[in-house]
């Protein structure tokens, strides 16, 4: 038992903690105890998320894309410039999701109406049904994956990874 912690049964990464202890008493591996659990934790909740995306024929990148679009005002619509940065991933990436998505009909890709060089990519009527049928399932698979915290270790987690995360940079407001 760990000292101000009520009683708690040991993880994976209590082992590897114990095992570099032993092996390495010289070095501080404490910040394995997050980072490897995070690690840890994103194995398990893409795993997840996977089969969740999976019964509906799509893929987490796809997803993205087909959420990104519906939380968007209507008639949801973006520019690939900014689906890219809302998933931030190149634009090689983006080009090849939407090029998917519009070979399966979900989006479709027409010439900007306030600039002819650009494009405005729009959720068809069967993408916003798809992404509409997806996303309870989704929410369904995140609530069952955080079953195990209170609603307030929930914000308390979500807090910390917030601060965690804008001092790493990603303040991508």
């Amino acid at each position: 038992m760990r000292v101000g912690y009520a009683a708690v049964v040991a993880d994976h990464v209590d082992r590897v903690l114990e095992q570099w202890a032993a092996q390495r008493p010289d070095l501080d591996v404490s910040p394995m105890a997050v980072i490897g659990r995070l690690s840890r934790v994103k194995q398990l909740v893409d795993a997840d998320m996977r089969r969740t995306f999976a019964a509906h024929g799509l893929d987490r990148a796809s997803f993205d894309v087909l959420a990104t679009l519906r939380r968007s005002n209507p008639p949801h619509r973006l520019t690939p410039a900014e689906l890219m940065r809302s998933a931030m991933v190149t634009s090689g990436a983006i080009t090849q999701r939407l090029d998917r998505l519009q070979d399966r009909g979900l989006v479709t890709r027409a010439p900007s109406e306030s600039d002819g060089r650009g494009v405005q990519v729009a959720l068809t009527d069967e993408g916003l049904t798809l992404v509409d049928r997806v996303l309870p399932d989704h929410l369904a698979t995140e609530q069952r994956l955080l079953a195990g915290l209170s609603a307030t270790q929930r914000e308390t987690l979500a807090g910390a990874l917030r601060e965690l995360l804008e001092s790493l940079g990603d303040d991508v407001r």
